[in-house]
């Protein structure tokens, strides 16, 4: 893995380690939580006051990201900083994690694909508890590959 990225990471477990040891710090699951379900899709409606700092957990897969209203700043090991005013939407590659920083009350939507409805178990199959997570590095392996690929028939 670059050194770059590296930094990244390291950049956003300590914005995660100085808040765990905060008292007045909010832990994410205190902020307003919506849930939808489709068929073979879950989403994930999070509602974010202006002035929060946070970090979000690793994904485990690739899935599309709504910033639905407000104005924040983002640090991901593929973006960099980023500022990001919605309405807007991103793709997050698998293990994806984030530190963000909301300047504005803020509506972020993430879609996930599964046929789960049990919200503990959809935690369980998106959520890695870490980056050593097999299930994890095998998505990010075969989201290279597909990039890899599509690089080569872009060639020819």
């Amino acid at each position: 893995m670059e050194v770059a990225r590296l930094e990244t990471r390291g950049m956003i477990a300590n914005i995660e380690k100085t808040l765990s040891e905060c008292p007045a710090a909010y832990h994410g699951d205190e902020f307003p939580l919506f849930h939808s379900f489709a068929d073979g899709v879950y989403v994930r409606e999070i509602h974010l006051p202006a002035g929060t700092l946070l970090t979000g957990k690793i994904h485990r897969h690739s899935h599309p990201n709504f910033l639905m209203t407000g104005k924040v700043t983002v640090l991901t090991e593929e973006g960099g900083v980023e500022h990001l005013e919605g309405p807007c939407y991103m793709m997050s590659p698998a293990g994806t994690k984030r530190a963000v920083y909301v300047y504005e009350d803020c509506i972020w939507v993430t879609v996930h694909v599964t046929d789960e409805t049990d919200l503990k178990k959809i935690e369980e199959y998106v959520i890695a508890p870490d980056y050593e997570d097999e299930e994890l590095n095998s998505n990010q392996i075969k989201a290279l590959e597909e990039l890899w690929l599509g690089s080569q028939q872009e060639q020819h």
